[in-house]
C-alpha cells in the first residue's frame, strides 16, 4: 500500500493507493480543509486511524512550497513539514516530501490522453517539458530529459516579478505595487490574483458594481464567483478581469516554455484551468503565448495541453512513492 498526499493551501488530498493491473488505483481517499488543522501530522494521523489499518510501503507527499533538505515552510498555510518528523507518524521509513508542481510533473507523465485538453496540437517530440498551474497559488516546474529518464525540476518561479506587456498591465502593476510593493506573477496568477485583476478594473474603471456581484463575493469563493460571472457574460467588469487574466496566464506560459525550451509540451495544470477551459480555449491565451519574436515558429510546434485531472498531484506522488 502506497499513501500519497497532496497538500495545498485551500485543500489537502491524502490517499491509500496499490498498484493493480501496471497502474494505480486508490483504495481509499479523503479530502480535508488545509486550514482546519495545525500541522499535516495530525491529518495523517487521523486518516490512518481510520479502521482497517492500512500496511504502508512507502509514502510521498507534495506540498505547495519550496523543498529543501527535505523540509518545507509552506507558502499558503501556517505549517512547517518535515520527512524526518512524518516518519514518526508514518509506519514506513521510506517517507519522501516533493514540491506540489514537482509531484503533479510526475503525475502528467502519467496520464491518458482523455484527461489532457488540446490548446494547440504542435508536433510533440522527446525533450524537455515544463507545467505551470494556477490555483491557491502559482506553480511552475520543468521535466528535463536525460536519455530515456526525465528529471522532474521544482522551482519557485511563481513568485518571479511579474513582468507587465501592455500599457493596461503597467497600470495593474502599478495599482498592486503600492498595496504589495513586490509584485509577483502569482499576485495575478492565482485564484487570489482574479480578484486582484477584478479589483483593479472595478477600482480605476468606474464601472460601478453591482448589488448582486457584491453579495456573492462577500459570500462565497471570489475567484469562483468572479469566474462564473464572466463565463455566463453577467457582468463586463467579471469578462474583462478573466480575459486580462488569461492573457497574462498565457504570456508566463510562453515565458516558462522559452526559458526550457519545452519541445517536449507545455502542461497547464492547477484548480482553475479545467473550470475556464472554455475561455481558454477562445484563442487568447495561445495568442499571448506565442507572441514572443523572434520565437514564434518554435513556440508553435510545441504541444500546450491542459491537465483534466485534478488529482494529477496526488496520482504522482504515488508513482513517486512508488520509486522511492
Amino acid at each position: 500500500m502506497i499513501l500519497a498526499g497532496d497538500v495545498g493551501g485551500t485543500k489537502t488530498v491524502l490517499a491509500l493507493f496499490e498498484e493493480r493491473r501496471g497502474g494505480f488505483e486508490i483504495v481509499r481517499d479523503v479530502t480535508e480543509p488545509s486550514r482546519e488543522f495545525p500541522s499535516l501530522d495530525g491529518m495523517i494521523r487521523r486518516f490512518l486511524d481510520s479502521p482497517p489499518a492500512p500496511k504502508i510501503a512507502a509514502a510521498c507527499f507534495g506540498v505547495a512550497g519550496a523543498v529543501i533538505d527535505g523540509r518545507c515552510v509552506t507558502t499558503n498555510l501556517p505549517w512547517t513539514v518535515d520527512e524526518k518528523a512524518l516518519v514518526e507518524t508514518v509506519p514506513t521509513p521510506r517517507v519522501k516530501l516533493l514540491n506540489d508542481l514537482e509531484a503533479a510533473a510526475w503525475g502528467v507523465m502519467n496520464l491518458p490522453a482523455e484527461e489532457l485538453a488540446t490548446l494547440q496540437a504542435g508536433n510533440r517530440r522527446r525533450g524537455n517539458m515544463v507545467l505551470i498551474a494556477a490555483g491557491t497559488g502559482l506553480g511552475e516546474a520543468l521535466i528535463v530529459w536525460e536519455g530515456s529518464h526525465p528529471h522532474v525540476i521544482a522551482s519557485e518561479g511563481g513568485h518571479a516579478d511579474f513582468a507587465p506587456r501592455t500599457e493596461r498591465e503597467i497600470q495593474l502593476l502599478t495599482f498592486l505595487r503600492r498595496e504589495f510593493g513586490h509584485v509577483s506573477y502569482e499576485r495575478v496568477l492565482s485564484g487570489p490574483g482574479l480578484f486582484n485583476i477584478y479589483r483593479f478594473l472595478r477600482d480605476t474603471s468606474g464601472t460601478p458594481e453591482p448589488a448582486w456581484l457584491k453579495e456573492r463575493l462577500a459570500s462565497g469563493d471570489r475567484s469562483a464567483v468572479l469566474s462564473a460571472a464572466a463565463l455566463a457574460g453577467e457582468h463586463s467588469l467579471c469578462v474583462e478581469a478573466l480575459e486580462l487574466f488569461i492573457s497574462i496566464y498565457g504570456a508566463e506560459a510562453g515565458n516558462l516554455a522559452l526559458k526550457a525550451v519545452a519541445v517536449g509540451g507545455v502542461y497547464v495544470g492547477g484548480g482553475i484551468a479545467p473550470k475556464i477551459l472554455p475561455a481558454l480555449d477562445t484563442g487568447r491565451f495561445m495568442r499571448a503565448f506565442l507572441e514572443k519574436p523572434p520565437l514564434e515558429e518554435m513556440l508553435r510546434r510545441m504541444p500546450v495541453k491542459v491537465i483534466l485531472n485534478r488529482e494529477a498531484g496526488l496520482l504522482g506522488a504515488a508513482v513517486f512513492a512508488a520509486g522511492v
